[in-house]
């Protein structure tokens, strides 16, 4: 039904609470991305209305730091446009303060946490090859 493929990877070893949030704000940044993934309000029997989700399902999946580095520099190999999460960012309060974080490091230097991305089918499988299905 979908051409594309979105996949979280989160770093295996973190708190669960950390996974949630990781999660949660990688999804938001593929929804930034593409505003077109946003379906239609929600509504039960009772005629009661409820926000909209993502149209398109996602795959979790987890990884160890070093496999979060390869991903990582597999899909900046590619050109693909990532939404990333650093240990930094656990931090901080807001997005500013978020953005600074990750500024303070180089590229090959960023403490990844978590990667989201959205792309065609086997364009994500190469990337995120050696990652396995979030337990």
């Amino acid at each position: 039904m979908f051409d594309t493929k979105i996949a979280i990877i989160v770093r295996e070893d973190l708190p669960v609470w950390q996974k949630l949030n990781v999660t949660a704000f990688l999804t938001s940044g593929v929804l930034g991305a593409n505003p077109d993934l946003i379906g239609d309000r929600y509504e039960d029997a009772n005629g009661r209305t409820y926000r909209p989700l993502m149209i398109q399902p996602m795959i979790a999946l987890a990884a160890d730091a070093k496999g979060l580095a390869k991903i990582h520099s597999r899909a900046l190999d590619r050109g693909v446009d990532l939404a990333i999460y650093t240990e930094e960012m656990f931090a901080t309060g807001h997005d500013a303060a978020n953005r600074a974080a990750v500024k303070e490091f180089p590229t090959d230097e960023l403490k990844l946490v978590g990667l989201a991305l959205r792309d065609e089918k086997k364009t994500v499988d190469k990337i995120t090859k050696g990652a396995k299905m979030h337990p």
